[in-house]
């Protein structure tokens, strides 16, 4: 199962599952680290429920993702 979506031409929009964010600061972490990887355009952690939502021009290497993640001090679950 996927949440990955095509939304408007030339953009995906991706949801993934992290473990241990519990406040702003770590959808702060998260995010800074997870927009640094080339091609993403937005990103929007949410602590409550650890989704983060991430819009790129192209699919997204899970594994880039998940090392921009640990780099935050997170743990990344996978996809929702």
């Amino acid at each position: 199962m996927t949440a990955q979506t095509d939304t408007t031409q030339g953009s995906v929009t991706t949801v993934y599952k992290v473990s241990g964010m519990s406040c702003g600061h770590c959808e702060g972490a998260v995010s800074g680290e997870i927009s640094e990887i080339a091609g993403v355009g937005s990103v929007r952690a949410v602590a409550s429920t650890g989704e983060v939502t991430v819009v790129s021009e192209t699919p997204l290497d899970d594994a880039a993702v998940r090392a921009a993640v640990d780099e935050a001090g997170f743990e990344l679950v996978g996809r929702v």
